[in-house]
């Protein structure tokens, strides 16, 4: 018998290999014979006789399809994928508000039967990212932003939770010092944990200017005295550092994104309304990747369920209802 072919890759089952296949197809003898000559079932000499090639064939459907997931499913998720050139969990999270069966392993395997399972690389150089220091909840980034209606400008307090990302906004006509403290005092009213670190930029609204600092004239503000009275600690920013305040940065963008950039508002009030919306949506519909698909008040009821302790009040007493 002549030998095998060096370096061939057989099936985990096959009981011949590409010489003994050959041999089968090259000869006369009958499917008795040869199933004793090489010790095989008579069934597979005669599947190999009939056979053009000596290769295997492929097993499972010729065309594969999902057995989850209809056709209309499929072209949406497509064409999601397509137009958003999202991150997976991004597209699951999203998707699954209008397909709740579809499930992790099932959008995978649907965008490599359409070759787009891997999104395309951004020819530039990724920057080198650094993981955020791991704090227990209460440790708050909070800073302003301007926003624009056709009434005229406005300034918004945002304030987010570092680790459960929780977020508090507040629209208001002036940024000055008064506002800052108002807003922290109705930071404090909401959030139903303790806040032990408050993280600000050097502005006027948050802490006296360096050279001011220390000095005889200087008097406490009253941010401050409000931050001392809860046990709470202010931290300041590098002065011209403002990526230290990143998180809520990239939160200011968010909110922008979806209110004064995308949509014209004739008056405060309809920026006002709609902001509210937004954020509501946010804190309890929005499921984040950094919180493993949880929305910020489902990862702060999980942590309710472990660390107690750290909540003033239970949480899922601020379970939005029908009215809110």
């Amino acid at each position: 018998m002549e030998g095998s072919i060096m370096g061939q890759i057989r099936h985990g089952s096959a009981t011949t290999t590409h010489a003994v296949r050959a041999a089968i197809q090259r000869s006369q003898a009958s499917l008795a014979a040869l199933s004793e000559e090489f010790g095989i079932n008579p069934k597979t000499v005669a599947k190999w006789r009939k056979r053009q090639s000596v290769e295997d064939q492929k097993t499972g459907p010729k065309e594969p399809r999902s057995t989850v997931l209809s056709e209309t499913d499929e072209a949406m998720i497509v064409a999601f994928r397509r137009h958003t050139l999202l991150p997976l969990d991004d597209c699951l999270y999203a998707l699954q508000a209008s397909i709740p069966y579809l499930t992790r392993s099932a959008l995978h395997r649907c965008l490599q039967r359409h070759g787009i399972s891997r999104l395309p690389d951004i020819e530039r150089d990724k920057a080198k990212r650094q993981r955020f220091k791991r704090y227990p909840i209460g440790f708050f980034h909070l800073d302003i932003a301007e926003v624009q209606t056709a009434e005229g400008k406005l300034y918004l307090f945002v304030a987010i939770d570092r680790t459960s990302k929780f977020a508090v906004t507040q629209l208001v006509e002036k940024a000055d010092r008064k506002t800052a403290w108002e807003f922290l005092e109705h930071l404090l009213s909401i959030i139903p944990y303790r806040i032990h670190t408050i993280l600000t930029d050097n502005g006027i609204q948050f802490a006296d200017q360096p050279r001011n600092r220390n000095t005889a004239w200087s008097r406490p503000m009253r941010f401050d005295m409000i931050c001392e009275a809860h046990g709470i600690e202010h931290r300041l920013t590098k002065p011209n550092h403002p990526w230290t305040n990143g998180q809520v940065e990239r939160m200011n963008r968010t909110i922008k994104e979806a209110t004064v950039k995308r949509f014209h508002y004739d008056s405060h009030e309809q920026l006002r309304t709609h902001l509210n919306d937004f954020m509501a949506a946010y804190n309890f519909g929005r499921r984040l990747k950094t919180l493993s698909g949880l929305t910020p008040y489902e990862y702060l009821c999980k942590i309710w369920t472990s660390e107690p302790e750290r909540f003033i009040i239970n949480p899922t007493h601020q379970t939005p209802g029908p009215n809110t």
